[in-house]
């Protein structure tokens, strides 16, 4: 991935262009298993974003994208495209201490592209600041060896070395004699078959009294569990399992469009019910816009939650028509009624995606909680910029 991608935009900068927005959702993998890149210079442009060194910008980009592949972590700390970030206050660390088993030399490339004021650690090799500088690193690369195929034994070897018990032993080699193992003599005298039988009888007991101790056991704790009068405890000796704490699900008593910034303040309010109807055939979506940024005209638009009363949030689940960025905004726990300002909800959990879980990084008490889209699909039904919300779940 990183080859093509690296290879690709070294070639678009030859011609003067810059991506400056490659993320997760820039870069596609084929059927075929080519990589292509989508957005190229549009993407950026579309929302303003500009660079005084855009071959850095680029290749630090290319970085990140070789360290989620590799650790399955997004290199800063803030959560972005599905994946968790780093710890905060550590910095950046190598992927090769973030996850077991990853490649020393990929590790270290990764960290070269995304080295950024003195990030990358003293072990590694210049830093790569333009795309072709991260080509040619990875010409410099030793090839990293390939899983082995299986060897196909001639026919009249078909027995696997597994299959004769010779498993983990050093293979033998070839032309040189090997000896071989003389199996232990059978018990075929009166005394080796007499032993035979006791063996035999010994397990068939042993089989029969543990079939009829888990029997007891399984219809002693049926009656226990049939007594209304006896009250379970949970100390150190209970060998019963645990109910699982947290995660409950809380109630949606109520949900309302919010646009803010728009000129009527308001967007398919008719809709909005589908939003909590625990059906994802049916949404509540926004108006159409010309671009993925509201056509540059807002920040956002959202759903507003109500929960009925002040409740502990642990997560909120939604699932959009399309990869989509959202926000999770929450109001004051004190909040007498719904605020209607948008300055009232503060941001507690991000995400993009078509399954977001939202988590606040804290412990979160609110009765409203804010659903607040930033960034639109394009819709293929319709080639227009729309967010579609399929449904929203709050737990506990």
């Amino acid at each position: 991935m990183v080859s093509q991608i690296s290879s690709a935009m070294a070639a678009a900068h030859r011609e003067g262009l810059a991506h400056l927005r490659l993320n997760p959702n820039a870069v596609l993998r084929t059927s075929t298993g080519q990589w292509r890149i989508r957005g190229l210079a549009v993407n950026a442009a579309l929302r303003g974003v500009t660079t005084d060194t855009p071959q850095r910008t680029d290749t630090e980009a290319i970085g990140a994208l070789l360290y989620a592949a590799l650790t399955q972590r997004w290199p800063y700390e803030s959560d972005a495209y599905g994946l968790s970030g780093l710890p905060k206050d550590i910095g950046l660390i190598a992927p090769d201490q973030v996850r077991a088993g990853v490649h020393r030399g990929l590790s270290e490339l990764s960290m070269r592209a995304l080295v950024n004021d003195g990030a990358t650690a003293s072990r590694h090799e210049s830093p790569c600041t333009t795309p072709e500088e991260l080509v040619k690193a990875i010409g410099e690369m030793p090839r990293i060896r390939p899983p082995e195929p299986a060897f196909t034994a001639p026919p009249e070897y078909q027995r696997t070395t597994y299959q004769q018990g010779t498993y983990g032993r050093q293979a033998p080699r070839l032309g040189a004699t090997q000896p071989v193992p003389t199996p232990p003599p059978p018990l075929q005298s009166r005394t080796g078959k007499a032993l035979k039988w006791a063996v035999s009888a010994l397990l068939i007991a042993a089989l029969g009294l543990g079939s009829w101790q888990l029997a007891d056991a399984l219809m002693d704790q049926g009656g226990k569990n049939e007594d209304p009068g006896q009250t379970q405890t949970n100390d150190g000796n209970d060998k019963s399992p645990k109910k699982p704490t947290g995660g409950k699900p809380i109630a949606i008593s109520g949900a309302r469009d919010f646009d803010p910034f728009g000129a009527d303040g308001s967007e398919k309010p008719s809709d909005i019910g589908k939003v909590y109807d625990n059906s994802t055939a049916t949404y509540w979506q926004t108006d159409f816009y010309l671009s993925s940024d509201f056509g540059r005209l807002k920040s956002g638009v959202g759903v507003i939650l109500d929960l009925g009363k002040v409740q502990q949030v642990g997560k909120v689940k939604v699932t959009f028509v399309g990869d989509t960025s959202v926000e999770l905004r929450s109001a004051s726990a004190d909040a007498g009624s719904e605020p209607t300002s948008f300055d009232a909800y503060t941001k507690v959990a991000e995400g993009t995606g078509t399954t977001v879980e939202l988590k606040p990084g804290k412990s979160l008490k609110s009765r409203y909680l804010l659903v607040w889209l930033t960034e639109l699909p394009t819709q293929v039904d319709d080639g227009k910029w729309r967010g579609r919300v399929a449904d929203i779940k709050v737990t506990s």
